[in-house]
């Protein structure tokens, strides 16, 4: 099993000062201590679950270039990119622009998209769950298409590309791997087994996360996949300033034997760096044993 580092709050006791070389030195924690991804979330506002809408918040793939800089081995991505903050085909584009400037480091992390007070705050149209959800399986189609060797037209019901030219193509073959956020049983986990390499669910109930699986694995079986293709991962959050290591690990043992081969989990402040090097120091020799 692999442990990844999702890094969600900006606030800092330095200020905004702090944050370009706390974030960095984060990711380098985790390049170093053996995590195999690396993500921060693509918001506008800060997630009032989290913080507040005023506390600090960055765009997320001028992050993820400038850790690309940073770094030399993880991979880098968006917990999860929302389908409405892009047109799909600049969407395309700059994950192919990472995957090229980080030498082929790049995941595509998408959805559907929930935050509708940053959407109405900064004038990005906010369309009802079902088209959203439509313009996601576009989205999806025109990223793949742009990716490949066709670059004729994309006509679909909420795009139209004229051209979906994609030069440079990004480094990695045939793609960078698409992960599809949430755990919604009859369109997000139907578009994981069309479209995507992973999915990723919110790990808070053993039981929740395998009925997920099962309700993937059907849905693949449909499609005619081979569901031990679909890479299953789950979020589980913050494990606290002083977390429990071997309660830690006997949780992920129960969702390893699921079939989820990857976790994420969030550094805590106001040190993440500090965080992250003596978390993976004491987790990942034994995480990847499981």
């Amino acid at each position: 099993m692999r442990l990844a580092i999702h890094y969600p709050n900006f606030t800092l006791p330095g200020g905004p000062q702090a944050i370009a070389p706390t974030i960095a030195a984060t990711a380098r924690a985790a390049e170093e201590g053996g995590c195999s991804v690396f993500t921060v979330m693509d918001h506008w506002f800060q997630m009032e679950q989290l913080a507040t809408a005023h506390d600090p918040m960055l765009e997320g793939y001028t992050t993820l270039g400038f850790l690309a800089a940073h770094t030399s081995r993880i991979t880098l991505g968006l917990l999860v990119t929302g389908v409405t903050y892009r047109q799909p085909g600049l969407l395309a584009k700059t994950v192919a622009t990472l995957d090229v400037l980080s030498q082929g480091r790049a995941q595509l992390g998408i959805g559907a998209a929930w935050y509708e007070r940053e959407h109405r705050g900064l004038g990005v149209e906010f369309p009802p769950i079902s088209e959203r959800f439509e313009r996601l399986e576009e989205a999806l189609q025109i990223c793949l298409q742009m990716w490949s060797d066709d670059e004729g037209p994309y006509n679909g019901v909420h795009y139209q590309l004229a051209e979906t030219i994609c030069v440079p193509r990004p480094i990695q073959q045939p793609r960078p791997p698409i992960l599809i956020g949430g755990g919604g049983e009859k369109k997000t986990l139907r578009l994981v087994a069309q479209y995507a390499d992973a999915c990723n669910l919110f790990g808070t109930d053993p039981e929740v996360i395998q009925h997920k699986i099962n309700v993937l694995h059907q849905h693949c079986e449909d499609l005619g996949r081979d569901p031990a293709t679909v890479h299953k991962t789950i979020t589980s959050g913050a494990p606290g300033h002083e977390p429990d290591v071997d309660q830690f690990l006997s949780q992920m043992e129960k969702y390893s034997a699921m079939g989820v081969d990857q976790v994420w989990v969030s550094p805590p402040g106001p040190d993440p760096a500090d965080w992250v090097e003596r978390f993976t120091s004491r987790v990942v020799p034994r995480l990847s044993d499981i």
